[in-house]
């Protein structure tokens, strides 16, 4: 299993281990770095926006008239009232997860409150590949860094799960020489990382590590899988 999730299939950066651009300047590259998590955020407030609007907003709305007609349900048939009110349950329920998962996607609660680990062991849970999260008596560090953290191995596990073709995946997470360090390795198809080219998957880790001082290394090889491991320099907060 060496080598990196198979994220370069989707036009990514093969071997990212500053976070710069080809044939750029550290100042050129810095200033190109802070254009695309300018360009990121954005969209991913417009993607929140929709996803309000379309999801959770459109859920509680719909369910506002149906508690409407169950008012009157009662009166005429409470038999029926009651099957209504148990859907109606279900209904809510539904709505409540899709506000969670839409949280969980702007700073997971579970994160702020126990830190990495137990976050990144609640979302592996939901991974369609088998995936082993390793830390040794991990401990906290400031928010922009466990953030920086967790959504680089979300994004790495993604990739595993839509490109690598793998049967197992491994998370491990290590604080040591005042560097916070994690690796996500799977044991999938792996790729030809001087052929991968240049694109957004990789390049946003990498953005996001350098915005915190940190770097992004990515290895694999054909048929010997992958693994892309970060680091950023920190002192343990607590």
């Amino acid at each position: 299993m060496r080598g990196s999730t198979s994220a370069a299939r989707e036009g990514t950066s093969p071997s990212t281990s500053t976070g710069r651009s080809w044939g750029t300047t550290p100042i050129e590259e810095l200033r190109a770095s802070r254009q695309r998590l300018v360009v990121a955020q954005d969209e991913e407030r417009r993607k929140l926006e929709r996803n309000i609007h379309d999801g959770a907003q459109q859920q509680l709305v719909a369910l506002t008239v149906q508690l409407g007609l169950l008012k009157r349900q009662i009166e005429r048939d409470p038999p029926g009232a009651t099957e209504t009110a148990e859907r109606l349950r279900g209904d809510a329920t539904t709505a409540l997860e899709d506000l969670r998962d839409l949280a969980r996607g702007i700073y997971p609660p579970l994160l702020a409150a126990e830190g990495l680990t137990a976050a990144l062991q609640a979302q592996v849970r939901r991974s369609s590949v088998p995936v082993a999260v390793e830390a040794d008596r991990l401990g906290r560090f400031p928010r922009e860094v466990e953030a920086a953290v967790y959504f680089c191995v979300l994004e790495a596990l993604q990739n595993v799960a839509k490109y690598a073709r793998a049967s197992y995946a491994s998370v491990r997470l290590s604080n040591g020489a005042a560097e916070l360090t994690f690796e996500v390795e799977d044991d999938g198809a792996g790729f030809d990382v001087p052929a991968a080219g240049h694109g957004t998957g990789l390049q946003g880790m990498a953005d996001r590590l350098a915005a915190v001082g940190g770097v992004l290394d990515v290895h694999s090889e054909p048929g010997a899988g992958t693994t892309v491991t970060g680091r950023i320099p920190v002192e343990v907060d607590r």
